[in-house]
């Protein structure tokens, strides 16, 4: 697709971010978690996902959205926040962690970007929030939405197992404070970020990078397990990437959700 304000090659995704809301309820089974996007996808071949913490290593999330060309989207997590407890005081909620199958363990939720131009001109990845977290189901329509909570994400890092210079990725929180506005994640220079490149929003104590682990078990209300429907292994929370709401909004116990747009744009 093409982004008419820059006159250049733009990839944009589009994908669904839920979090469910209950009030505390003691149950005795662990709960499980799903995870869902949608996104139109038009395409060629796409390189395999690998592990943001290893690099050299492919892995398997399950099914993502993804773009085509030599510069291109291979994978983005979905984000999920699960259910989340109502409490009157902690109103900022972590998302759950990305899952694999087989033996990789929960790593920070990530993006990842492939440039196979002949001519790198660099490159910029930026996301934003197409509308508020929202039930339209609710039957007060003032209600409907999740006035003035803010989507966050923090903790952002790159890596890749090629030899090319690495992208700059905003290290500041970067808080999604106004819809539909589009913020920088990260930017490559030219000659920089080619090959496979992964930015990641938080990892596990197992990085070999030095990072701080921004990964928790997450636990039902009783203190058993949460266990994650798709790898079938515990559930973990990403406090890198978090969803804050103010105390002066209602919130119902029901689904909401929004959506992100991730746009990847060459430069000119």
């Amino acid at each position: 697709m093409k982004r008419q304000n820059f006159n250049v090659v733009t990839s944009i995704l589009t994908v669904v971010t839920g979090v469910t809301l209950f009030s505390p309820v003691v149950q005795a089974n662990p709960e499980s978690l799903e995870q869902s996007g949608t996104v139109t996808v038009e395409g060629s071949a796409i390189t395999n996902p690998i592990d943001p913490e290893n690099p050299g290593e492919v892995v398997d999330p399950g099914e993502g959205p993804s773009t085509e060309g030599a510069l291109r989207i291979d994978y983005v997590s979905v984000l999920d926040f699960g259910r989340a407890q109502l409490t009157d005081t902690n109103r900022t909620f972590p998302a759950l962690a990305q899952q694999f199958l087989g033996e990789t363990g929960p790593r920070g939720s990530f993006i990842q970007i492939t440039d196979q131009r002949a001519v790198s001109t660099g490159w910029t990845l930026q996301v934003k929030q197409n509308h508020q977290f929202r039930n339209t189901v609710i039957q007060e329509t003032s209600e409907q939405e999740l006035s003035g909570a803010v989507l966050s994400l923090d903790k952002g890092w790159a890596n890749s197992s090629g030899n090319s210079g690495s992208p700059t990725v905003t290290r500041e929180t970067i808080a999604l404070n106004s819809i539909g506005t589009a913020y920088e994640l990260a930017t490559a220079t030219a000659g920089n970020g080619r090959g496979v490149w992964t930015i990641a929003f938080g990892a596990s104590e197992t990085n070999s990078n030095n990072l701080d682990s921004t990964l928790s078990p997450a636990m039902d209300a009783v203190g058993n397990p949460v266990m994650d429907e798709f790898s079938g292994k515990q559930a973990y929370h990403n406090s890198a990437i978090s969803l804050t709401i103010p105390t002066a909004t209602k919130i119902h116990p029901v689904q909401y959700a929004t959506e992100l747009t991730w746009i990847l744009a060459e430069l000119p």
